[in-house]
């Protein structure tokens, strides 16, 4: 009789959220516009409307969760009251968000954006707050993150619950106020959140339909859990998420990424040795938080000390070694398959963030129609999801988008979310645009030779070469580690989009940057080119030591010099042999990502002074080059913070001078997806 009084409820409540909705919600029309049009106003009317429960949300604080291993992690159960300050006794869909970073900056996060009068203040100050004009751009973009409705989707939204959700806040094990190990993405943790899940749809509170929001790690939570296909999980909004965690941000070609992974280690790790001071006050202290937290204090970060300490491959550590081993349960779990998810899924992303290897590559491994999966691609960092949402010709606001998606597929009313995209991109060199799938249609590849003749176009990199639809003549060109790339867009990259700000010169032109590479430039495009997905370069290279290290740009240069980067790449040249069942190619047979194998057992020394080939993959990107523009590939011997080879690896290099071999039997070349051949 439970379940059949279950069922019941559910439809009562979708009956009601429906006829509400239908009232003011006239028949929805498709949506080609990237801010949605006439229905991209509607949810943003529906979000910001009155509520139906206008009453303060009531807070159950560190309710706890007992998973199948005993370990007790620690939820804040957010629910609606009515207008009389009653709480809502009628089931509710229920949202979970699964942080590392602690309750406690969901709360502040919570009170940046419902404080009355200063929480409307700062987002009216913010939405018009502009700096670029004075160098300070970077800056800007991270405060239009608040007006965007970023904070509502990083834990807890007001509005949201107040429409008729419940959220819950989960800190994962080994951090916050939970007990345990924190185990980073691990099988245990992906567990607990299935069981989460599990236990949220049996609550009272909960009609037994889930859905998932949250940043970051929360948002790779959510897809880990999507994977694992629990019964009650019914629709995700993951906002900027990786699936490919190795490869995304930790070691991408097999160099450790030192301007994120160690400050995020470290901070994480220091945040969940916070206590639970109420707790020490009532005299209810957990003692298993603490002797948790002293098994292990610092997670991952001795791996880490590890990887820049040790001084020969043997000295490696298994864990270390486990990092990059395509084979160990923690890749293959950081690894992931999107493409078992089956609920509709809304992934945020942008073309500088630190995972954006990842997200295009969830939205099209996930085996549902268009509509029920839907891909947003902004101009941004990791630091600046959805900087400036919610402004005409731009997408709504995430909390708009989020609330609709749930609107639509937790309590099933037909609101047209469906319908919008289903693929929205902020065309780099243009403006937002949506299209019907990602790489857009009509993309061709092709072969771009780099040539040694001088473009013309680059008077103080180390060479300024060409980009040529045939092969040159025979040169050898070398270029030695640097230390511009300080000043880079991979350097605002790898720091989460900080540290652009102040230098915004860096992340807009890398002609500093150039001064330690090596540029081939095209000729002028005459028309507006589009380039569209995954790019690659191959390099037929001659190294004086046994290893070395390979980075590359594909960029945007303008008529008055400026080159701005689209996307790029790296890779160690020891772990260049290929994974070929994960790798593509185009029709050619040239591989546009190319998947090397990271492991450390398969990997493959160079013999000096012999030409080698290799392929440096670079991350999938949209943009359009306007007539006058050109086109360039930078290539560097070093990319500092981007990435840092292991210690092992380094020593091999010995930091030399690195050479590429232009030869025409042998010819490098970058393989571009176009619309457009050059």
């Amino acid at each position: 009789m439970k379940v059949y009084a279950r069922r019941l409820r559910r439809i009562v409540v979708a009956a009601t959220c429906a006829l509400v909705v239908t009232a003011s919600l006239v028949v929805p029309q498709a949506s080609a516009a990237p801010d949605g049009g006439g229905l991209g106003g509607q949810w943003t009317a529906t979000q910001d409307g009155a509520p139906l429960y206008p009453g303060q949300v009531h807070i159950d604080w560190d309710v706890p969760i007992v998973m199948s291993d005993g370990t007790v992690l620690k939820a804040n159960v957010y629910r609606p009251v009515d207008a009389a300050g009653r709480l809502v006794e009628t089931p509710t869909p229920t949202v979970i968000n699964m942080t590392p970073y602690t309750k406690l900056a969901s709360v502040f996060a919570d009170s940046a954006t419902n404080i009355p009068v200063l929480s409307d203040f700062l987002i009216n100050f913010f939405r018009d707050f502009d700096l670029s004009g004075i160098g300070l751009g970077g800056l800007t973009d991270l405060t239009r993150t608040l007006p965007g409705g970023i904070a509502r989707s990083f834990a807890v939204d007001r509005k949201l619950i107040q429409s008729g959700y419940t959220q819950v806040v989960v800190d994962v094990r080994g951090t916050g106020f939970s007990q345990g190990e924190w185990q980073v993405f691990q099988e245990r943790e992906q567990t607990d959140t299935v069981e989460v899940i599990d236990w949220a749809s049996r609550q009272p509170w909960s009609t037994g339909d889930i859905g998932m929001n949250g940043i970051s790690y929360s948002a790779i939570n959510q897809v880990h859990a999507a994977e694992h296909r629990p019964p009650a999980l019914k629709a995700i909004f993951p906002v900027e998420p990786g699936s490919d965690l190795t490869r995304d941000v930790l070691a991408t070609g097999g160099a450790i990424g030192v301007g994120f992974i160690p400050p995020w280690l470290l901070g994480v790790n220091l945040l969940k040795l916070v206590p639970d001071v109420q707790s020490i006050v009532t005299g209810n202290f957990d003692w298993q938080w603490l002797a948790d937290r002293a098994a292990n204090p610092m997670v991952f970060v001795q791996t880490i000390i590890e990887a820049f300490t040790v001084q020969s491959v043997p000295e490696i550590p298994p864990d270390l070694y486990a990092v990059l081993d395509e084979g160990s349960p923690l890749r293959e779990a950081w690894r992931g398959d999107p493409s078992q998810i089956r609920i509709p899924t809304f992934v945020v992303g942008g073309w500088h963030d630190i995972f954006t290897y990842s997200e295009p590559r969830i939205y099209n491994a996930i085996p549902l129609p268009p509509g029920q999966k839907q891909l947003v691609m902004g101009d941004t960092y990791h630091a600046t999801p959805a900087s400036d949402y919610g402004r005409p010709g731009q997408p709504p606001r995430i909390d708009v988008l989020q609330r609709a998606w749930f609107d639509k597929w937790l309590k099933g009313i037909d609101n047209g979310i469906d319908s919008y995209g289903p693929v929205t991109l902020f065309q780099q060199g243009g403006t937002w645009t949506t299209t019907s799938a990602f790489p857009r249609p009509g993309m061709d590849y092709q072969r771009l030779y780099l040539n040694a003749a001088p473009s013309g176009t680059s008077m103080f990199s180390v060479h300024d070469g060409s980009l040529t639809t045939q092969p040159g003549g025979p040169a050898r060109l070398t270029v030695g580690p640097g230390v511009m790339s300080l000043c880079s867009r991979d350097n605002s990259q790898i720091t989460a989009g900080i540290g652009v700000l102040g230098l915004d010169f860096c992340a807009e032109d890398a002609r500093a940057h150039e001064l330690n590479g090596l540029t081939f430039t095209s000729a002028p495009v005459g028309v507006p080119t589009e380039i569209s997905g995954p790019v690659n370069l191959h390099l037929n290279t001659v190294l004086d030591a046994t290893d070395g290290y390979w980075t590359a740009t594909l960029n945007d240069v303008a008529p008055d010099g400026k080159s701005t980067v689209l996307t790029s790449g790296q890779l160690t040249a020891s772990l260049r042999a290929v994974d070929d069942s994960r790798a593509t190619t185009s029709a050619n047979g040239d591989y546009t990502d190319p998947y090397p194998n990271l492991s450390l057992a398969t990997r493959q020394a160079l013999v000096p002074g012999v030409p080698t080939v290799l392929d440096v993959g670079l991350t999938a990107t949209d943009a359009v080059l306007q007539p006058g523009h050109r086109l360039r590939v930078d290539v560097f011997a070093s990319n500092i913070p981007r990435g840092l080879p292991l210690r092992p690896l380094l020593n091999e290099s010995g930091l030399r001078p690195q050479h590429i071999q232009l030869d025409p039997n042998v010819p490098s070349f970058v393989n571009v997806p176009t619309n457009r051949p050059f």
